[in-house]
């Protein structure tokens, strides 16, 4: 029986990660190419492991792919499914994030306090959903009002200017956004 070094392990799940990450987000060599400013035929063999895995080559397909050197090169465990959400508190509003921090999307856990004010609305690239998961909350999206009780999901462009309010009583969400979402929720 032949057994693989530790480097060799590593090697393999990289390649692997590369291709998959590049197959899920739909990028053809040629597309990636050109995002990462490398070749097809450089792409093609690092993923079949017929050129050796260099930082010059890493670099940019983790860039050109959002993800971090860590996520290609981190080896499996346990503890890569769980998270265990951290709360948050700013003002009205605690937040937990549920996601790893490399995806291209997003996922949070949302407690909003009802507040008297009025909500600061804003705009940013991207695409936000939300599923309310108790309470009834306010959906300001431009000169809109939309009501979302228990159970029902919101989802909307982001280049309208929006924000979200407790109804009545607290509530609570899960949301789930892009990476240009991330930017402006977690960093507001």
């Amino acid at each position: 029986m032949v057994t693989m070094s530790p480097s060799a392990d590593v090697e393999l799940l990289a390649r692997t990660r590369l291709r998959s990450l590049r197959t899920t987000l739909g990028y053809s060599l040629d597309e990636l190419a050109e995002r990462t400013n490398l070749s097809p035929s450089v792409i093609s063999r690092v993923e079949t492991g017929k050129r050796t895995l260099s930082l010059d080559v890493l670099v940019p397909l983790a860039q050109a792919l959002g993800v971090s050197l860590d996520v290609l090169l981190e080896a499996d465990s346990d503890e890569d499914v769980v998270i265990r959400p951290v709360a948050h508190s700013h003002g009205a509003r605690t937040t937990w994030p549920l996601s790893r921090p490399d995806g291209r999307t997003v996922a949070m856990k949302m407690r909003l306090e009802p507040t008297g004010a009025k909500p600061e609305q804003r705009v940013h690239e991207g695409h936000d959903w939300f599923l309310v998961l108790e309470g009834r909350v306010r959906l300001h999206l431009g000169e809109r009002e939309i009501d979302v009780d228990t159970g029902e999901a919101a989802e909307f462009a982001t280049m309208v200017p929006h924000a979200v309010t407790a109804l009545g009583a607290p509530a609570e969400l899960v949301m789930i956004f892009d990476r240009e979402g991330q930017r402006a929720h977690v960093h507001q």
